[in-house]
Order: C-alpha cells, then sequence, then structure tokens
C-alpha cells in the first residue's frame, strides 16, 4: 500500500505515465483495464468513482485510472484530468445510438486545457460482436482525421478475449518512450 501511494504521490519521477480510461457505460473499461492486469475477464459491476491500477510493459510503468461512464458521472471526468498523458476512450462498437454521445465527450475532454499534451487512444471493443461498426467507420463518424492537436490511435479489440489489446498498449508505449 506505501508503495502504491509512494507512486501516486510521483516519487518515481517520470517513469510514470497517467493514464484515463474514458467511455460510456457499459462499454468494456473495466473489463479492459483487467485484460491488461490479468489476462483474463473478470466480472464487473458499473464503475462507481474509479480504480487505479498499474500496468507495466517493457519497463514503462502506466497508472491507469478507470473512470465510471454513467452520464451523472461524465461531469467528475475533468477531476482526473491533472497531468494525464494518455486518455483511453472506449467505444462499444455495437451501440450505434450512443455514438454521438461518445464524440461529443471526446470532444468536449480534448478541448479541456488539462489534456492538451495527451494522447488519445481509442479502443473500438466489442469487435466479435454480430453488427459491430469497423474501425473506419467509428473513425469516419468521430471525426477522428480532424484532430490534429493529439496525437490518436484507433485499435479495433475484444476486452472478452483481449484481442487488439496489446497492439493499443504498444502504439502507448512507443508514444510514452518518444517523448
Amino acid at each position: 500500500m506505501g508503495q502504491l501511494i509512494a507512486k501516486l504521490m510521483g516519487v518515481f519521477g517520470n517513469q510514470e505515465h497517467k493514464v484515463i480510461i474514458v467511455g460510456l457505460d457499459n462499454a468494456g473499461k473495466t473489463t479492459i483495464l483487467y485484460q491488461f492486469l490479468m489476462n483474463e475477464v473478470v466480472h464487473t459491476s458499473p464503475t462507481i468513482g474509479s480504480n487505479v491500477e498499474e500496468i507495466v510493459l517493457r519497463k514503462t510503468h502506466f497508472l491507469v485510472w478507470d473512470i465510471g461512464g454513467q452520464e451523472a458521472l461524465r461531469s467528475t471526468w475533468s477531476a482526473y484530468y491533472s497531468n494525464t498523458e494518455f486518455v483511453i476512450l472506449v467505444i462499444d462498437s455495437t451501440d450505434r445510438d450512443r455514438l454521438l454521445t461518445t464524440r461529443e465527450e471526446l470532444y468536449k475532454m480534448l478541448a479541456h486545457e488539462a489534456l492538451r499534451d495527451a494522447s488519445v487512444l481509442i479502443f473500438a471493443n466489442k469487435q466479435d460482436m454480430k453488427n459491430s461498426m469497423t474501425t473506419l467507420e467509428i473513425s469516419q463518424f468521430l471525426t477522428l482525421t480532424a484532430i490534429k492537436d493529439h496525437p490518436w490511435h484507433i485499435q479495433g479489440c475484444c476486452a472478452l478475449t483481449g484481442e487488439g489489446l496489446p497492439a493499443g498498449l504498444q502504439w502507448m508505449q512507443s508514444r510514452a518512450t518518444a517523448n
């Protein structure tokens, strides 16, 4: 516990990269976080507040904040933005009805001063489901090519199997070591 508190206080300097995982409720944020940590599916319930975990990839340490995505909690997301280097936006690729809400939340975040230097990784989750949108469809709907002031990457994935998750983490790791 003391070690975690020391890390949270930044004792380890620049080795630690702060990451926030955001997205609408039921997109798969917590499932992705625990797939990274344990390589297994953990049955989750809606996150109220946040979870924080450390993920290490080839000596790169990511302190990952998983923030609840219910509508009532989205207004609190900005409380987590300070010192964030990476935003992971998780999208349910089958949830066409709420993609507009996701786009609004994404652009609201990117306009926030505290995230001006953040890189954005978009996980298009639930790619294994019938009728899921492709990463290209999601990218076009979110107008990702309009994002010029933040490095971004969209990655199709399946949180339940872990497919696509390592590629997303490797993109973040390459960005972290390049900076």
